[in-house]
């Protein structure tokens, strides 16, 4: 089996970075294989445009940068997204990648009438989050709801897809990092074993 690990912070030595590495060693470990996309080495451009427009209104093809990640989710068994938290939410870098990657006529399909078709029913989603604050503050402010609505009801279920891991990782600027690492291992081992959607565990305005 083979897994898309795409990861979105500027700094190639970051916590974020390790674990996405962490998931991949832990895939190995399993007898799979993976891919990382490091979208900020890459230089994708997140920046949703009057072409990303024209696509979503079906007046125009989507770009050859586009159309290449979405043959690289098509070419996996699974995708996992390793990101630090940003107030709340992904990091725009990896926003916009899903802007302009989940596309109409992709991974939906809206038609005049208003009807929406999900079309990434196949595809199984895994979610780890590093956050910088404690799971008190999260669950006091109900940032944790908030993201499972935006992320995982509003972009994934509405295409279909199956968010089948969701980890937040709290308190990363504290002594967390070694267990964090053990985690995100730990997830590439048992990634294609899972057959039941885990629990959040943490979050922040901001990660590392």
């Amino acid at each position: 089996m083979h897994a898309l690990i795409v990861v979105a912070h500027p700094e190639p030595d970051a916590l974020t970075h390790t674990l996405a590495r962490q998931v991949a060693e832990g895939l190995t470990y399993a007898g799979h294989s993976s891919e990382i996309a490091d979208l900020a080495a890459e230089r994708f451009d997140p920046r949703f445009t009057p072409a990303d427009l024209a696509v979503h209104r079906r007046l125009g093809p989507p770009s050859a940068a586009v159309v290449a990640e979405q043959r690289r989710i098509e070419g996996a068994d699974a995708l996992v997204l390793v990101y630090p938290v940003y107030w709340w939410s992904f990091p725009a870098l990896l926003k916009g990648w899903i802007d302009r990657v989940f596309s109409n006529g992709w991974a939906f399909d809206y038609d005049a009438e208003g009807r929406t078709t999900k079309r990434l029913g196949h595809l199984n989603v895994h979610l780890l989050a590093l956050g910088g604050a404690d799971q008190g503050l999260f669950a006091r402010h109900g940032y944790d709801r908030a993201m499972r609505t935006q992320i995982e009801h509003g972009i994934f279920d509405w295409c279909g897809a199956q968010v089948s891991t969701s980890l937040l990782l709290d308190d990363s600027e504290g002594p967390e990092a070694a267990r964090h690492q053990q985690q995100a291992h730990q997830l590439g081992r048992s990634l294609f074993d899972l057959g039941a959607q885990a629990p959040l565990s943490g979050h922040s305005a901001s990660g590392r």
